[in-house]
């Protein structure tokens, strides 16, 4: 049998009382910040990914994006990504934002998703207009279409403060080597990937070569689009989970993509307030150490098999 999400946080209730028990004040401790190299800002460890915010949504369905996003704020989340390639979700997220006056209190990242330097523009501006603001706090290229076209405009649009950062994305593996090449030649702030616990390859050389080139990193697909969840099923949360103060297998997976030395950041898709919660709740308390990510590893890799 395997349990949804909401019944896997419900099931380990008990061992979050557990977990917390000798940690009173978890609940109000501060979440666990990353330095940006480039900057020396420091902002929140996980973020949030917008794919599914949809407009073609339904009333009530759109009522629990607004209520997510309310809920995200206020636990003190402030990283939201999203992209003109995710259907309506700028149009969206813009409504949210304006609807709770909170729109200066995010750190707002999208993307780019044209090859030629004109489509490029009326993209970006299209974004500005729907997520509104005078600037975003990052710009990417969408799984580094056009890259070398649209990083001039980007660069020369962070000059005039339009950008406070710049970057590229993918979430595939067959992109890596392109990736590497952008990442050696290119300056950038940020690169997005897929990186979790159960699809490790960005370890090899994405991650390293970032921390290298001073780049600052986003990770996609945290959960492996539902694999992690699948592969663990109902099975009990392992001893070592309360070591690091992890109360649900979700802060367990958040939780080994943010103790990666790269400082990787989390953009696990959030569409439900409840999910909010738990997964801000990963950057708080221990995160594991070299010996704990390895065990985790060994745990999960035959479940995966």
């Amino acid at each position: 049998m395997k349990l949804t999400r909401r019944e896997l946080l419900k099931a380990s209730a008990g061992l979050a009382a557990a977990a917390t028990l000798g940690h009173p004040s978890m609940a109000q401790s501060p979440l666990h910040r990353v330095r940006i190299p480039s900057s020396g800002e420091m902002i929140p460890s996980i973020g949030i990914g917008c794919r599914n915010y949809r407009a073609d949504a339904g009333y009530e369905e759109l009522m629990v994006f607004r209520d997510t996003f309310a809920h995200y704020h206020n636990l003190g989340g402030k990283i939201v990504d999203t992209s003109p390639n995710y259907g309506n979700s700028e149009e969206v997220i813009g409504r949210i934002m304006a609807d709770l006056g909170i729109r200066d209190e995010l750190w707002v990242a999208t993307k780019v998703d044209r090859e030629n330097r004109a489509d490029g523009i009326s993209r970006m501006e299209r974004s500005f207009e729907l997520l509104a603001g005078d600037n975003f706090d990052l710009m990417q290229i969408h799984n580094l279409r056009g890259a070398d076209v649209q990083l001039k405009t980007m660069r020369a649009w962070k000059e005039q403060g339009r950008f406070r950062y710049i970057g590229v994305t993918t979430s595939s593996d067959r992109q890596y080597d392109r990736l590497v090449e952008i990442m050696e030649s290119k300056p950038l702030d940020f690169i997005q990937v897929d990186y979790s616990l159960g699809n490790r390859n960005a370890a090899d050389n994405i991650l390293p070569l970032a921390q290298d080139k001073s780049i600052a990193v986003l990770t996609n697909l945290p959960f492996g689009r539902g694999r992690l969840f699948a592969a663990v099923g109902d099975r009990a949360m392992p001893d070592w989970a309360a070591e690091i103060d992890a109360s649900s297998w979700a802060q367990i997976f958040l939780k080994y993509v943010m103790s990666h030395p790269s400082n990787a950041i989390p953009i696990p898709g959030t569409t439900k307030p409840h999910h909010a919660e738990d997964n801000l709740a990963a950057a708080r308390g221990r995160l594991p150490d070299a010996n704990l990510r390895a065990e985790m590893e060994r745990f999960i890799d035959p479940l995966l098999a």
